[in-house]
């Protein structure tokens, strides 16, 4: 649905290039590609081999980058981060990639996910003497680098990175090389592709189909490859633990031109839809409408197994200003009329079913069904193609307390009552897995179901210090 309205954000996109002439030009392009996952700050760091430069700032990609400063960004490597708050707040000084200059050399870095130790090693960290320039748990890894005694800086990234808890994809770039790294869980996605000769990293396939870069692989979880102009090296920090990609980057956060672990967003959503049309008893009705855009395909395959003809009954208002930056709930509840507009030719006189992605709050979702009932529809079956949110997210989803959740509180015919709706159904667990083609228990093609089932697949609040920490507090 409209996550920018109702509070369901990713933390942000990466992107990375070495060996081409134009890195810059070519991490724009991949920013683009990736703006979905991040719209309050974009940045890009670029080397020459002599020297890092930083282009960032607050807002769009088109806000902050243009003809000039892109042109004075020259380079053969560079990373890039488009950027939503979550947990380490907003504000310039947060918006990566984070660039850090001292005698031992220079290095950028950018950051996908959410580490849930971070406060941690903090605490740790600046007992030691460090100094934070920032409230990014980003920057935790600069200084633990920084504190290794390890031999050599791939060594001392390895530990650093290792001590990590959470959910990442790492970018590390230096006047030599980049780095590019993935949580031991694998949580958050992260691909590896070819240009050229030029290699290509990104959060998102769809980064690579812009640019014409080849997709090779999927980074896999606790690697680490070293990029320089020598070539590739594959290496690891940690041995892969369960694996656990986010469940949902396939219901909601990836763009449905993506692939994931070679398994298409669209398709996916699509088999929820059928899916979830399957699990639907009793629902009589005369159009299914998807709420654009993250819903469209779930609604073409819930139309596709019901039999029940797909309209389009809501349009998106792509020219309105951006909503989410509004601070409070009333406002943002406003902001839904801005953004969708029903088409009532089509919903006046009819029985709808609404196919939505989640309800978070589920306020949006009561605005989108008055909307609908107001435009003449008789009845609003709504489904939802995946289980009731119930659990707060540690992992880079801004969702981070239960009360944030009306599934936490309210039964399923509480939030139907609640939103409007004249009958509510959600997809149930079993069904998203079988639907995203990952099982549950699957060590290598696992789900991360937190947000639905409570089961986390890491500690969130460690209870031991682990053994470099503990050297840094003498």
């Amino acid at each position: 649905m409209l996550g920018e309205i109702r509070g369901l954000n990713e933390e942000c996109g990466v992107f990375g290039i070495w060996g081409h002439p134009d890195a810059a030009q070519l991490s724009y392009y991949g920013l683009h590609a990736l703006q979905h996952r991040g719209q309050e700050g974009a940045g890009i760091v670029v080397t020459d081999g002599q020297a890092l430069r930083a282009v960032k700032g607050e807002g769009l990609v088109n806000d902050v980058f243009n003809e000039e400063n892109l042109s004075n960004a020259k380079g053969y490597g560079a990373i890039a981060h488009a950027r939503y708050t979550t947990a380490g707040g907003g504000g310039i000084e947060n918006v990566q990639p984070l660039l850090f200059r001292s005698s031992t050399g220079t290095l950028a870095i950018a950051h996908n996910g959410n580490l849930v130790n971070a406060n941690h090693l903090k605490q740790h960290l600046e007992k030691s003497g460090s100094i934070f320039q920032s409230t990014s748990d980003t920057e935790v890894v600069v200084h633990l680098i920084k504190k290794s005694k390890k031999p050599g800086f791939r060594a001392q990234v390895k530990e650093s990175l290792s001590l990590l808890k959470g959910a990442f994809s790492f970018l590390i770039i230096t006047k030599e090389g980049m780095m590019v790294a993935r949580d031991r869980n694998g949580l958050r996605p992260l691909s590896f592709g070819r240009l050229g000769d030029a290699y290509v990293v990104a959060s998102e396939t769809c980064a690579f189909d812009l640019i014409g870069a080849e997709f090779v692989r999927e980074v896999e979880p606790g690697e680490l490859l070293v990029i320089t102009d020598q070539g590739i090296e594959e290496d690891r920090f940690v041995e892969m633990e369960k694996r656990a990609m986010c469940a949902m980057e396939y219901v909601y956060f990836a763009r449905p031109d993506s692939n994931i672990d070679e398994i298409n967003i669209h398709a996916a959503r699509k088999r929820m839809g059928r899916q979830l049309a399957k699990e639907c008893f009793g629902i009589e009705a005369d159009v299914v409408t998807g709420v654009p855009d993250s819903s469209i395909s779930a609604a073409i395959g819930f139309a596709e197994e019901s039999g029940i003809p797909y309209e389009l009954g809501l349009i998106k208002n792509r020219y309105t200003g951006r909503t989410f930056i509004q601070p409070t709930q009333e406002l943002r509840e406003r902001g839904v009329k801005m953004k969708l507009s029903p088409v009532v030719q089509v919903v006046k006189g009819k029985r709808v079913v609404m196919v939505d992605d989640s309800i978070v709050r589920g306020t949006t979702s009561r605005r989108i069904v008055n909307m609908l009932k107001e435009a003449g529809a008789t009845e609003v079956h709504v489904v939802i193609s995946s289980p009731p949110m119930k659990n707060p997210c540690f992992y880079g989803i801004d969702t981070s307390t239960s009360e944030e959740l009306i599934a936490s509180s309210k039964s399923v015919e509480d939030i139907c009552e609640a939103i409007g709706a004249d009958t509510l159904t959600f997809l149930s667990a079993d069904g998203l897995v079988e639907a995203t083609g990952r099982a549950f228990d699957d060590e290598t093609r696992g789900l991360c179901m937190a947000c639905f089932t409570g089961e986390y697949p890491t500690e969130i609040f460690p209870d031991t210090v682990l053994p470099h920490v503990k050297e840094l507090q003498h």
